[in-house]
């Protein structure tokens, strides 16, 4: 049981790391008891469900040959909600990847974003992240904003903001990005607290 424990311990530590949450990272990766997930609304044990329900469905995706040789998916799960992004060529690849979707415990709610269309270019990947970092760069350079709380996601120009925030912290997101050169579009998945 340790032997297949460990493993995945260090993998999601990796991915907490990568996705700059090296606070909770660090704790997790200690494994101290401590339960600070830095600023973010979502408790650890959601954080880390979360985190579980990506690989899951990421590791569904990948099993599934056509898939995987045929479309580009994105998985982002917060708070149980799970936006799926990407490129799928058909109808029925679009409605198969839902269906792994919704066969996960505990989601709340599913936005399907997927566009009938081929694989993005690399090209395309690489600008969506170059334009996902300058709009948390500017977010993290914003007086009196909790960047932490938001999570950014672009994909082919097109550009998602989640998070458990109040009306004003979306109202600042929002205009934040909009002031970024590149976003196309602005879709809002918020959760309001207030």
């Amino acid at each position: 049981m340790l032997n297949k424990a460990l493993p995945i311990a260090i993998l999601l530590a990796t991915i907490l790391q990568l996705q700059g949450c090296s606070t909770t990272a660090t704790t997790v990766a200690a494994g101290s008891g401590a339960t600070v997930v830095a600023s973010d609304q979502r408790t650890v044990g959601t954080f880390i469900d979360d985190q579980i329900i990506e690989l899951n469905i990421s590791d569904a995706i990948y099993q599934d040959q056509e898939l995987n040789d045929k479309t580009h998916i994105n998985i982002i799960s917060f708070n149980f909600i799970v936006l799926i992004t990407g490129e799928a060529p058909t109808k029925e690849l679009k409605s198969r990847i839902e269906k792994i979707v919704m066969s996960q415990p505990k989601m709340r709610r599913v936005h399907n974003m997927v566009t009938l269309a081929a694989p993005s270019s690399i090209l395309t990947r690489t600008s969506d992240t170059a334009l996902t970092a300058r709009i948390k760069a500017a977010m993290l350079g914003a007086d009196n904003f909790d960047a932490h709380k938001i999570k950014v996601v672009t994909e082919n120009g097109s550009t998602y903001l989640m998070g458990l925030v109040t009306r004003e912290q979306g109202t600042v997101a929002v205009t934040i990005t909009q002031g970024i050169s590149g976003v196309q579009k602005i879709i809002k998945l918020f959760e309001y607290i207030d």
